[in-house]
């Protein structure tokens, strides 16, 4: 078992990094973002909603899910969505990660290298509802933590992205509602700081009709 712990004590070592791993994402006191605040918020926001969800969860495997996602970060480093819009940029993120959670297996050995490799893809492709949950969350808590950011922050891009949180919440009603609320206080933001919600959807119109 020794030679198991000092693996895992490598692992846990190495995500110190995360603590310093900085996000496209300010805190409310104007200081910026890192990996490890936000996945904590992920989880708090995990065991709070359990009770709500559409679907009975596993939440001991949702929480794994959600505290391993970023891992890969560790070796990868965080790269913001708007980053990599294209098809190039998307694979070679990919690529980067896929190595990083083959490194972090390795680490870890057989057994739970194993498992957080599998709880990694799991994550990745919503092959679960525990999956598509964890996912949601990681969108809703970017979003929201936007929300309590100076709004001098916000590319225009995540002045869009207030309005695409759907895509990741249509599945169950009660993570639908509370986007509904996380994009009423984005709106509400934007339109005390003088951007206007009608130019930004027209924006977004124009974009994909040249899509």
């Amino acid at each position: 078992m020794k030679k198991e712990l000092k693996s895992i004590l490598e692992v846990i070592t190495l995500a110190e990094r995360l603590k310093s791993e900085l996000r496209h994402s300010w805190l409310s006191d104007g200081r910026q973002e890192s990996v490890a605040e936000h996945t904590w918020r992920m989880a708090l926001m995990a065991v709070l909603l359990e009770p709500y969800l559409d679907e009975e969860v596993d939440t001991a495997h949702m929480l794994k899910m959600i505290l391993v996602h970023d891992l890969v970060e560790i070796e990868a480093g965080d790269v913001p969505a708007f980053q990599v819009m294209t098809e190039e940029a998307k694979a070679i993120k990919l690529q980067k990660e896929l190595t990083a959670i083959e490194s972090l297996r390795e680490k870890l050995g057989i057994g739970i290298g194993q498992h957080v490799y599998e709880l990694w893809h799991e994550f990745e492709a919503k092959a679960t509802y525990e999956a598509k949950v964890a996912n949601a969350l990681d969108k809703l808590e970017v979003r929201l933590q936007h929300n309590h950011a100076d709004i001098a922050t916000w590319l225009e891009v995540e002045q869009e992205n207030v309005f695409r949180m759907g895509d990741h919440t249509g599945f169950d009603s009660c993570l639908d509602q509370l986007k509904d609320l996380i994009q009423e206080q984005a709106v509400e933001k934007m339109e005390k700081a003088g951007i206007s919600t009608t130019n930004v959807l027209a924006r977004m119109a124009s974009r994909n009709a040249m899509a």
